[in-house]
């Protein structure tokens, strides 16, 4: 099939508004999927996609759709997540499209995740087709959506198609627009094999599986290759398309979508975004990929048993290839043992990775709270980042902390203004400008820490708006603040896992948290334990573990009261002696009650 009947498009929503029904029913009236094989949520295939009913990973798939006007054409889809954290994968997908369908929800109108993806396609220089889905709900209010398109997005609402993605409304009318908007991949004037690696999985049996977008040439099996990046080389073992499972074509023509496998041993060889080229006639130039992504959140990743270390660096090696953005590098905590340092975008990251690594691999891990990575400039003028507590340097030779900034973009009814001014306050965070967006909603543009954000601050805003108001952010560069690190001390003793930096005026209520939280997990001992939150050497909050009281005067029944007396003072005796060597276990189920519930 020639590249002019190809069309390569993704789907493109804030999170919830539709995206992967929309994909369902595309797959079903193009006849991709047959009748015995339907189900909702076709194209998420893990288990945590269904079960909270978001898309993490983007899903390519190729139909074959008869148009109107009698030619047949290739359909090239992938349907892409749509929570903020995962925005890396749309860029990704992105790269390899030259049109992407803009749902919007009838209901809710456009959302802080729909603009955000609009921009992300705009900057792409993408072909954008808006579909306004959900016009069967009874509160659907299309003009007012297709008005917030030209006002928000300055895309004319007359273009948008209307259509029920539950009911196969408009279907039709979104696969001919696709056919007629959207324009053929474009050639490169040369068949010198060009292709965009935009995904890749691990199979245990075939190697690395690479997801690739041809842009030139072709890939077909016994070709010699080679990866523009590393220049490795390879030879190419089997190629095909996503029909949505695997199907071995003979060869991956200019245009199309689809995977190659190659004699690619290990995850780290290949790179995401990298070009694969022809190693006799190769490309000189690679196409351009998509911007290397930083890691903002981090936390430590340990396995609960010990023993299980190795299979832990495996299971984070076979991950990190299926998600770019993750990254992982070994550490060791005195309190937990070896363990991994590990990278994510952002909250809803870090907790998918931690689930995967749970369910795909077995493992029973615990993860310590979660920070973001500062700017410590020196007095010696030298200026490092930190992104473990226990790397801070000694006060005495920091001259500031800078902390990362985010710019967020809140979504809210008109009534909860005043709420979600006072969240952002709360958080240390200032209202830079708010605007309205119709005559329900408004957005506000504020300037928030991102250590602030990450633990509660979207559950807030969906609590405060009863699930009306959305956020989106992006990253505002650094700014100094008075922040200090955070120890918890039990028996006199510092515990690196409970260390955090935090900003000076919230650091005593957070010390008095945990505090309270050891005092219920650490077992009494023979004497007296006290926990302590300190900053520097300045103890700010407090919590006692009574002794444990043994009865040493149970033998003494009647006689004389010295008797007693003697026995008590040699258990004063005892617990003294005890004090001043004794140490305190703390185990593990102490770990990890406090981290799951801080």
């Amino acid at each position: 099939m020639e590249s002019q009947f190809t069309r390569n498009f993704c789907i493109i929503a804030h999170i919830d508004h539709g995206k992967t029904t929309l994909s369902d029913r595309l797959l079903e009236s193009t006849g991709t999927i047959e009748e015995r094989d339907k189900q909702d949520q076709l194209l998420d295939s893990m288990d945590l996609e269904r079960e909270r009913g978001i898309t993490i990973k983007a899903h390519p798939v190729t139909m074959k759709y008869q148009a109107k006007n009698g030619n047949q054409y290739r359909l090239n889809l992938l349907d892409t997540p749509g929570h903020v954290d995962f925005s890396y994968e749309v860029s990704r997908s992105l790269a390899a499209c030259e049109g992407a369908i803009l749902v919007v929800d009838a209901a809710q109108g456009v959302e802080a995740q729909t603009v955000a993806n609009v921009h992300l396609a705009l900057k792409q220089q993408l072909t954008i087709v808006p579909v306004i889905n959900k016009i069967d709900l009874p509160n659907a209010d299309v003009p007012t959506v297709q008005k917030q398109l030209e006002d928000i997005l300055a895309i004319p609402g007359s273009e948008a198609i209307l259509a029920s993605a539950k009911t196969g409304i408009g279907i039709q009318e979104i696969l001919e627009a696709i056919v007629a908007r959207i324009p053929p991949p474009k050639s490169f004037g040369d068949d010198k094999l060009r292709a965009l690696i935009f995904d890749s999985v691990f199979d245990i049996y075939r190697g690395v599986v690479a997801y690739a977008r041809v842009f030139s040439g072709s890939i077909e099996a016994g070709q010699a290759v080679k990866l523009m990046s590393t220049a490795k080389h390879y030879e190419v073992k089997e190629t095909g398309i996503f029909t949505p499972k695997p199907l071995p074509q003979e060869s991956l023509q200019s245009g199309h979508v689809g995977y190659f496998i190659a004699n690619i041993k290990s995850t780290a060889e290949i790179k995401i975004g990298d070009t694969l080229t022809d190693q006799r006639n190769p490309a000189t130039e690679p196409l351009p990929g998509f911007q290397e992504i930083h890691p903002m959140v981090f936390s430590g990743i340990y396995p609960i048993n010990t023993a299980d270390f190795e299979h832990l660096k495996a299971a984070m090696g076979k991950l990190q290839i299926n998600d770019a953005a993750f990254t992982y590098q070994a550490e060791n905590s005195v309190a937990l043992g070896f363990g991994f340092r590990c990278g994510f975008l952002g909250l809803l990251h870090m907790e998918i990775v931690q689930e995967r690594l749970r369910r795909e691999f077995d493992m029973d891990i615990i993860a310590t709270y979660p920070s973001v990575v500062y700017q410590v400039a020196r007095t010696s003028g030298e200026v490092i980042e930190v992104d473990n507590p226990s790397f801070l340097p000694d006060p005495s030779v920091i001259q500031e902390i800078r902390e990362p900034l985010v710019k967020c973009f809140v979504m809210c009814p008109n009534e909860n203004i005043g709420d979600m001014m006072q969240l952002i306050m709360e958080k240390r965070g200032e209202v830079q400008h708010t605007e309205s967006l119709d005559t329900r909603r408004v957005m506000l543009t504020a300037m928030l820490p991102l250590n602030e954000i990450l633990v509660d601050f979207n559950d807030k805003i969906k609590s405060l708006t009863h699930g009306y108001g959305s956020m989106d952010y992006e990253h505002a560069g650094y700014r100094a603040s008075d922040l200090v690190k955070l120890d918890m001390l039990v028996n006199g003793e510092p515990v690196d896992a409970f260390s955090s930096i935090v900003h000076r005026d919230k650091a005593e209520a957070r010390g008095r948290l945990l505090a309270a939280k050891l005092k219920e997990v650490i077992p009494p001992q023979l004497f007296q334990v006290a926990i302590q939150a300190a900053i520097g050497g300045k103890i700010i909050a407090r919590e006692n573990v009574s002794a444990l009281r043994k009865n040493v005067t149970a033998k003494c029944y009647g006689g004389d009261i010295t008797r007693k007396r003697k026995l008590l003072e040699k258990q004063k005796e005892g617990k003294k002696r005890m004090k001043a060597i004794g140490r305190v276990n703390i185990p593990q189920e102490a770990f990890i009650e406090v981290l799951k519930t801080s």
